[in-house]
């Protein structure tokens, strides 16, 4: 990047320090207390400080030497054209089970690009492998003591690691995990567990490696590998059974009892397929440690149906059934295979609450990608469209936002939430990703 030119602003925040000082969108931030910035790490530690010297450039090229008086760590309300100030880091690795490569030809060029970069961890929750992470780049987290910082750990076997990483460097990067624990940054783990390649003997050896990092590292989500109908010419990766998941959980749960009883956290966590790939009941919500692994889809479903719970609760104490009264509302839902039987409970309550209410709830079949992705977020708008014609629809079709581009209306496969309201002739909503929501959505406005 040419530092000279500084990092453009692309709009400023209502009523924020920004806003008072006169900054506006086009302007161009220089320097901070005289040191320049490289990217949102720096930019993020030095506008920390109660008092703050900010270097900017206008269009005109006059520059402004601002001196800020404020909260320490209240933010400055600047919003830049590139979130991380820098270019972004794609992926020097060639995992052997990365979903980008199980990517059909012909999507849009933003969904093969694979990032690997340890700001996005910051900035996004993103998980990181660490080979991406230069010296300076550690050196800089410790600096600014910069946290929770997410990685992709697979196994802490450094010879396997290499391999499922496909880098020789794979190995040597879990050393900088050792630097982040003896600085006292704060870590969360994940490990993407392939049949046969690291689950097992290699899995338990994982589990009391990263066990070791505790209470720095506060949680490992183990998540199944995700395999789409696309493979051809890629490593031969075999789905997990009813009893590979029972197997796996089994271990997880001794695991979590051991650590809880010595350091009052169950630390290792399963994302929910394993739990409805094994048949069994989902963790109570007091397993999941504050649900510090929602991303990784640990604990999703549980939050949901708490939420949903606790909005019923809400709606009899404020006599909701009550107004209700003689009222009919028809509706249709889609959802994932995977979360269905959990949307259908539900709904079924909503229905046995307010009498007069229908909900068509309709799981897709995941034909794009392969039925054995199952998750609701990777759903396209053609297998919606394909699976719902003829279909019961209602007054409306209710679509989870998860299946949408973020802040967009835009599936995976560019079909717009128009052009499936269009396909089968009913108005299209959005429900969003909470138990309130999904509540208050299905009734409507009464």
């Amino acid at each position: 990047m040419d530092h000279k030119k500084g990092h453009q602003i692309r709009s400023v925040e209502a009523g924020s320090i920004a806003q008072e000082m006169g900054i506006e969108a086009g302007d161009s931030l220089l320097a901070i207390n005289g040191e320049e910035v490289e990217d949102i790490f720096d930019y993020q530690y030095l506008i920390q400080d109660e008092y703050i010297e900010v270097l900017i450039r206008k269009p005109s090229q006059e520059e402004w030497l601002l001196e800020i008086d404020k909260e320490y760590e209240e933010d400055l309300g600047l919003v830049f054209e590139n979130g991380l100030m820098d270019d972004y880091r794609s992926c020097c690795n060639k995992c052997i089970f990365c979903f980008i490569d199980q990517m059909p030809p012909g999507m849009r060029e933003t969904l093969y690009f694979k990032d690997d970069d340890s700001r996005l961890s910051f900035l996004q929750g993103n998980y990181v492998t660490l080979t991406n992470l230069s010296d300076r780049d550690v050196e800089r987290i410790i600096r600014y003591h910069l946290s929770p910082i997410n990685i992709s750990f697979q196994t802490t076997n450094p010879q396997l690691r290499c391999r499922m990483l496909n880098n020789r460097f794979a190995g040597e990067a879990l050393k900088k995990t050792d630097r982040f624990f003896e600085a006292g940054i704060e870590m969360n783990g994940q490990i993407v567990l392939c049949k046969g390649i690291n689950d097992g003997e290699e899995l338990e050896k994982s589990l009391r490696d990263l066990s070791r990092y505790l209470p720095y590292l506060r949680s490992v989500s183990v998540v199944p590998v995700g395999l789409s109908r696309y493979r051809e010419g890629l490593y031969p990766l075999q789905p997990f059974t009813k009893e590979d998941a029972n197997k796996v959980l089994e271990q997880i749960h001794r695991w979590q009892k051991e650590l809880f009883d010595r350091y009052g956290l169950h630390f290792v966590h399963a994302s929910d397929e394993w739990y409805i790939l094994a048949g069994q009941e989902l963790p109570d919500e007091d397993n999941y440690d504050g649900y510090l692994q929602l991303e990784n889809g640990v604990g999703m479903l549980r939050l949901l149906m708490e939420e949903f719970r606790d909005s019923l609760r809400q709606l009899e104490e404020n006599g909701a059934m009550a107004r209700w009264q003689g009222k009919k509302r028809e509706v249709s839902a889609v959802t994932g295979r995977i979360s269905a039987p959990y949307i259908r409970r539900m709904a079924d309550r909503l229905e046995e609450k307010f009498p007069g209410l229908t909900v068509h709830l309709y799981p897709i079949r995941n034909d794009f990608f392969g039925e054995q992705i199952t998750v609701t977020g990777l759903l396209t708008g053609q297998d919606i469209i394909a699976q719902l014609k003829g279909k019961e629809l209602g007054e409306e079709l209710l679509l989870p936002v998860n299946v949408l581009r973020s802040g967009e209306n835009v599936l995976l496969d560019d079909v717009t939430t128009q052009d499936i309201s269009k396909a089968l002739q009913v108005p299209v909503n959005i429900v969003k990703s909470s138990g309130y929501d999904f509540t208050e959505t299905i009734l409507g406005r009464f």
